[in-house]
């Protein structure tokens, strides 16, 4: 009977080690996955507000609205955007080369006049690194907290340039672009989008697999 119990209680801690080993490859393996979809998706969030003709006529980051937007969506590098004959808001995110609707798909049928827009995301950028943008109607683009391009008011497609003056760097931008006063709209603008740092919990999960792994290597050595 000894001998039996034994036997079972080797195998018993040989199933627990299996068990183990295989919860902290897993553990490891959605630090992994969460790591490289952080650092191979190059893109930026993007808010819509509908029938805002103050934001849309004033495209400063002081008028975008508090309030939930119309259209929430992604949209990748390098933003580029216009209006078709039908100048709604879906043929418009439909022309941005892949971007993806996350919520208010009701509206993409509504009309891009007095719309304002919203993008967020992470730049890095090299002191005396030039830039060109082009857009119908106005635009205010922020990087690291400055205001690199102020050109908020109404006017037909004109192309705006940039020189960063600060420190080399990632940072984080917003760059609020209206569309006021009837077609086309044009958005047009490649930033050195990347993609922030992952967060500590994915690296902690990727170590922490790593850890457990070879303290039970250590184990059966």
């Amino acid at each position: 009977m000894s001998k039996y119990r034994s036997r079972l209680s080797t195998v018993s801690a040989a199933a627990l080690r299996s068990c183990a080993r295989i919860a902290l490859i897993g553990i490891a393996a959605a630090g992994i996955a969460g790591y490289a979809s952080s650092v191979n998706a190059n893109t930026v969030t993007g808010s819509i507000w509908e029938s805002d003709p103050t934001g849309a006529g004033n495209a400063t980051v002081a008028n975008v609205p508090g309030t939930t937007p119309d259209v929430t969506f992604t949209a990748p590098d390098p933003l580029n955007f216009a209006s078709g004959g039908a100048y709604t808001i879906g043929e418009f995110l439909a022309s941005g080369n892949g971007s993806t609707v996350l919520t208010g798909a009701s509206h993409l049928g509504d009309t891009l006049v007095d719309t304002l827009f919203d993008f967020k995301g992470f730049v890095t950028v090299n002191n005396g690194d030039s830039f060109t943008v082009g857009h119908d109607d106005g635009l205010t683009l922020v990087i690291g907290g400055v205001t690199v391009i102020n050109a908020p008011g109404p006017t037909s497609f004109v192309n705006t340039s940039y020189t960063w003056g600060g420190a080399s760097g990632t940072y984080a931008f917003e760059l609020v672009y209206g569309e006021c006063c009837g077609a086309p709209a044009n958005l047009s603008v490649s930033l050195p989008l990347v993609t922030p740092v992952p967060e500590p919990l994915t690296l902690g999960l990727f170590g922490l697999g790593l850890v457990g792994l070879g303290m039970i290597r250590r184990r059966n050595a």
